[in-house]
């Protein structure tokens, strides 16, 4: 009897041995994961793909509150800052864990709003949010450009459209300070800076290009000078000491010398409100309402050659700038009151936001 008790309790403790042996060789996890990026924007989407090993089950921490237990999940952040994104993987071996840092960036676009005589802000958060920076009864127009060396927006305005009393506005970039640094002007419209050479340019009805210093002094009046001109857009190449400019009577757009010398037809038989230069890729973008291409944003090699369609936006087009962290572009459209995003060849187009009055020029900031 002893014999057979013996003999159980042996039994017994070696299933327990290679029980215990079992348990011991389960392999504990490795945590692990990618992000597809690790630089956002708030509300830019971030997938990651889990690449855990020898784990049944994972609990995401996204570092602002949120959580997930899904293998690989995708996510989207509502404000800016830095976020340690943390994953527990578990399995019958054991938990593991692995974290990165997710850093991002809230962005603004500033915009003209001729209608609503405003100038706005849309904040590309949660709630698409647009407030106003400045309210522009009396001075509102369709040019803006920002002077990022010194936080100061530059506006162009035609309010008084009909008489010789245009003005070019600068201000800090809360709105506050406005000075009319440059008067007596006819319908002035497009306006661009060489922050560099300390230079505001701007376009207007009577047919001129003109610039002048970034505090309004020595002002150069018809540095280039179209007849029977309606000059629209102005857009600088600094780097290749260039300008392109709208003439919306004649339908041609302009390539001249920084300094105006040598204006010459680059696009004949065009016209729009929009000239944007991406001297990184070598293009130009431009917006065309003539007959056959109406409400089209196209892009061109800096030349003029190589035309493409980019978007078929059906709007006058005012306004448009790149996030060169991001490689998207952004624009207005005027005549259906909407802000758009796109990659640069115009694809993945997103409406950031609609129900605006009449946006027109616009710039971005972060």
């Amino acid at each position: 009897m002893k014999k057979k008790l013996f003999s159980l309790l042996g039994f017994l403790a070696l299933v327990m041995l290679i029980s215990c042996s079992k348990d011991e060789a389960k392999p504990k996890p490795v945590a692990g994961f990618t992000a597809s990026k690790t630089a956002v924007l708030v509300g830019e989407t971030i997938q990651f793909t889990n690449t855990s090993t020898d784990a049944t089950s994972y609990a995401w921490s996204f570092g602002d509150g949120n959580t997930s237990t899904q293998a690989s999940p995708s996510k989207a952040f509502d404000a800016a800052g830095t976020f340690t994104v943390s994953l527990v993987a578990t399995g019958p071996g054991g938990s593991n864990s692995s974290s990165m840092d997710i850093t991002v960036t809230a962005i603004s676009i500033y915009f003209m709003d001729s209608s609503d005589e405003i100038l706005g802000k849309l904040d590309l958060d949660a709630n698409k949010t647009v407030t106003t920076v400045k309210d522009l009864a009396g001075m509102s127009g369709v040019g803006i450009a920002y002077d990022n060396v010194n936080n100061k927006i530059f506006f162009s305005d035609f309010y008084d459209a009909d008489t010789p009393d245009g003005k070019i506005w600068k201000m800090n970039l809360d709105g506050t300070s406005p000075v009319a640094i440059v008067t007596g002007l006819l319908d002035p419209y497009g306006i661009a800076l060489d922050v560099a050479g300390n230079k505001v340019y701007w376009t207007d009805d009577a047919g001129n290009v003109s610039r002048a210093n970034l505090d309004g002094t020595s002002p150069e009046l018809g540095l280039v000078t179209i007849t029977d001109g309606w000059m629209r857009s102005i857009a600088l190449d600094k780097a290749n000491n260039k300008m392109y400019f709208y003439d919306v009577n004649a339908e041609n757009l302009y390539v001249a010398n920084l300094d105006g010398t040598n204006p010459t037809v680059l696009i004949p038989g065009v016209y729009g409100y929009l000239i944007f230069v991406d001297t990184v890729n070598g293009k130009i973008y431009f917006d065309d309402q003539n007959s056959g291409a109406a409400g089209k944003l196209r892009r061109a090699n800096l030349d003029g050659t190589g035309i493409i369609d980019i978007d078929d936006t059906q709007s006058r087009i005012y306004g448009l700038d790149i996030d060169r962290d991001a490689n998207k572009m952004y624009w207005t459209a005027r005549d259906l009151g909407e802000i758009y995003r796109a990659n640069l060849d115009g694809t993945g187009k997103e409406i950031l936001k609609t129900g605006l009055s009449s946006p027109r020029g616009m710039f971005l900031k972060k």
